[in-house]
C-alpha cells in the first residue's frame, strides 16, 4: 500500500508539473502597455532576409524592428508581437555624456518583424524580475541602415562628441495600426512567407486582437 501511495503520488507531481509549467513559463513573459518608453538600438538585416517571425522578404524593404525577447513573447521563431506595429520617437541618447537632446523629435512607424534575444548583459535583457541598463522593459532594435530609412534619421552632434552614432536612444512608443506602416500598400509586405509550413512562421498584417495576433511558438512547443 505504502509503494502505490508513493507510485500515485509521483504520477500526480509528474502530471502537476506538466500542466503547470507551460502557464508558469507563459507568465514570465512582459505585459506592456500600448504606449511608454523604452529603449532603442540598431542592427544590420539583410535586404530580403526572412526574420524570426517569418515576414515576407518585401517586408525589409521598409522600416522593421526586432523587439527584445520577453516582450516579444517567445523565445524563437514567432511570438505575439510579430506583425505589431509602433511608432518610435527618438528622445535622447542615453550612453554620451552629456546626454544629447535634439532640437527636431523624429519618429518613425516599424513593424516587428524579428526577436532581440534575452541575455545577461545588453539592451534585450529586461524580465518581469528588472529592467535594462537604461531602466527600460522593451528595446526595439531597429533594422538600420535601411533603404528604406534616411541616412540621418539619427540625429547627432560631431563636432562637440566626436562621433555620429550613439548606439542607444531613450525613446517613447506607442502601438499604432499598421495601416500608417510604410509598407501597408504593398501587398507583397504583408503577412508570412510561403512555403515554410504554417506551424513555422506567422506575420499578422495588423494584429489588433487575440483572433489575428500570433501565439507563442516556444509556449506552444514546451521551449524555454
Amino acid at each position: 500500500m505504502a509503494l502505490l501511495a508513493i507510485h500515485s503520488f509521483f504520477k500526480l507531481l509528474v502530471f502537476t508539473f506538466f500542466i503547470l509549467a507551460p502557464a508558469a513559463q507563459a507568465s514570465e513573459w512582459i505585459e506592456y502597455s500600448s504606449n511608454g518608453f523604452a529603449t532603442l538600438t540598431h542592427y544590420s538585416l539583410p535586404l530580403n532576409y526572412i526574420a524570426s517571425c517569418g515576414c515576407t522578404a518585401e517586408s525589409t524593404h521598409y522600416p522593421t524592428a526586432a523587439l527584445s525577447q520577453m516582450a516579444y513573447g517567445s523565445s524563437t521563431a514567432y511570438g505575439p508581437a510579430c506583425g505589431r506595429c509602433f511608432n518610435l520617437t527618438l528622445l535622447n541618447t542615453f550612453l554620451s555624456v552629456p546626454p544629447f537632446y535634439p532640437s527636431e523629435q523624429k519618429s518613425i512607424v516599424v513593424k516587428v518583424t524579428d526577436l532581440c534575444p534575452l541575455s545577461t548583459t545588453g539592451w534585450c535583457n529586461a524580465t518581469t524580475n528588472g529592467p535594462n541598463a537604461a531602466g527600460n522593459y522593451l528595446n526595439f532594435d531597429l533594422a538600420y541602415p535601411s533603404t528604406s530609412i534616411p541616412s540621418n534619421f539619427f540625429p547627432s552632434n560631431a563636432s562637440y562628441y566626436g562621433y555620429t552614432d550613439f548606439g542607444v536612444w531613450n525613446i517613447s512608443y506607442e502601438s499604432v495600426s499598421c495601416n500608417g506602416w510604410e509598407g501597408w500598400n504593398d501587398a507583397a509586405a504583408l503577412g508570412s512567407v510561403t512555403g515554410q509550413g504554417p506551424e513555422s512562421v506567422c506575420c499578422a498584417a495588423d494584429p489588433t486582437n487575440s483572433s489575428n495576433t500570433c501565439t507563442s511558438y516556444s509556449d506552444h512547443n514546451g521551449i524555454a
